[in-house]
């Protein structure tokens, strides 16, 4: 978030700083027959620049908010992950490894069955089986940070398999430094 922060001062800054250049002297008028609005001013290099990192920043912004919206999900009583997860993961370590500043937030969630304390430990389990299974694809440890929600973040509040196969998961956070 601070570079995306970082590029839009820029931009603001550049925005700012260019003006358009017209002169107008008669000599240099373009005839009416000829002249359009693109023809009387000229986009400077800092505009194109402004542009640019306005374009980067969003694309790393959506992209960002992709990854976010990936889970993976676990079976009851367990923190395997699962083979069809691994495209999920292959995602995140390709961006992670993409964006040296960036710290991935793992962050481990279980069902409401069992008591808060074994939940808390199981989503800790699950958030760190995720941890691995980056740290096997090349990301460094200093980059993952593993938390457990237990049952406290459910993204469903009904009492039935169908919430709780939805609440037995791992989410992303990332943060770009």
């Amino acid at each position: 978030m601070k570079k995306i922060a970082i590029v839009s001062v820029f931009l603001l800054l550049a925005a700012c700083s260019s003006t358009p250049k017209i002169d107008s002297s008669p000599a240099s008028q373009p005839s009416k027959a000829n002249s359009s609005p693109a023809t009387n001013t000229s986009i400077s290099l800092a505009d194109i620049e402004a542009k640019r990192l306005a374009d980067e920043a969003s694309k790393l912004e959506s992209e960002m908010r992709e990854l976010q919206r990936q889970s993976i999900y676990f079976d009851f009583d367990k923190y395997v992950v699962k083979p069809e997860y691994r495209n999920v993961i292959q995602q995140q370590a390709a961006f992670i490894k993409a964006h040296k500043n960036d710290i991935v937030i793992v962050e481990g969630n279980a069902d409401e069955r069992g008591s808060p304390e074994y939940n808390l430990a199981l989503g800790d389990k699950r958030a760190n089986a995720v941890r691995k299974n980056l740290e096997l694809l090349g990301i460094p440890r200093d980059q993952i940070k593993a938390v457990s929600f237990g049952e406290e973040k459910p993204r469903l509040s009904c009492h039935e398999e169908k919430c709780w196969q939805e609440n037995r998961r791992a989410d992303f956070v990332h943060k770009l430094n």
